[in-house]
């Protein structure tokens, strides 16, 4: 009869698949990957080490790190990314939460306690082009006065972010809409925000394989990567109650570019905010 594998003999042997087929973090995916189907966390599985796993556990785990050894994310095969130290369902569907768009959600947060803090009862806040939902309810779970309405053109991807608002038990502080940016929003927020898609046709010719997987739609910004900034700044004045602000995600090369947008369609950019890198990452502008 042949010896079962042990934790470290899988680990061992799938790091170095993934290392084969050119998985950068391929250690940390093996570990994520087997903590996902054991249900162990990172640490618990280096108290293991020596168990030895079921044919049915291996056969499971052959499964994730062939779909990982074919470059599919680790967020897609777990069904679940952390960010703003929440878990947050991810499918196909929806684009992968990344750590720099935390940023956002912090500026977007100050915001909003600051308008409580003048003495306002509540804050209105729009996030356009929602996806997983990982904006709206990373912050709407900072205040039960945020008041987050939560759009994307994707129904699909709408289905996801509102089984986040569930899982974060925030569903009550929100409303989901299917809309096209602006077309089907109705009422006035005192703050709009938004990770729309900014790569350029270059940058979407030259994805890594872990990209492709996502959603082309999410991530496709148009010939210069500007195409949805335009649409923000303009269509977005008919929602936008009095001193309300919009911040937006950008490229890190697309700074000067986005704020002469929003200057251009009336706006003060009050501030550009850098990611932990060095490089642009939210841009702030306030309505008269």
């Amino acid at each position: 009869m042949k010896k079962p594998y042990t934790v470290r003999e899988l680990l061992a042997i799938s790091t170095q698949y993934l290392k084969d087929k050119g998985c950068a973090a391929a250690r940390l995916d093996a570990e994520l990957l087997l903590g996902h189907v054991l249900q162990l966390s990172r640490i618990e599985l280096y108290l293991n080490l020596d168990r030895p796993l079921t044919t049915q556990e291996v056969d499971a785990y052959r499964e994730c790190i062939a779909r990982r050894g074919r470059r599919m994310p680790v967020a897609y095969i777990t069904g679940v990314k952390e960010f703003y130290s929440l878990d947050f369902a991810v499918t196909p569907a929806v684009l992968i939460p990344r750590p720099e768009t935390e940023l956002l959600v912090e500026k977007v947060v100050k915001l909003a306690k600051a308008r409580l803090a003048s003495g306002q009862q509540q804050v209105h806040i729009l996030d356009v082009g929602t996806g997983s939902g990982a904006v709206a309810v990373a912050a709407a779970r900072q205040d039960p006065e945020f008041l987050v309405t939560a759009v994307d053109i994707s129904s699909e991807a709408l289905e996801v972010a509102r089984s986040n608002a569930v899982r974060h038990e925030v569903d009550h502080q929100m409303r989901f809409v299917v809309s096209d940016l602006f077309s089907d929003v109705s009422g006035t927020f005192d703050i709009i925000c938004s990770n729309p898609p900014y790569l350029t046709k270059a940058e979407m010719a030259q994805l890594q394989p872990e990209v492709s997987f996502e959603p082309a739609a999410a991530l496709d910004g148009g010939q210069d990567g500007l195409v949805f900034y335009h649409r923000i700044f303009q269509e977005s004045q008919p929602h936008l109650a009095p001193s309300a602000y919009v911040a937006v995600e950008i490229g890190a090369d697309q700074a000067r570019a986005v704020a002469a947008i929003a200057e251009g369609c009336g706006f003060s950019v009050e501030e550009c905010i850098q990611d932990y890198g060095g490089h642009d990452r939210v841009v702030v502008a306030k309505w008269a």
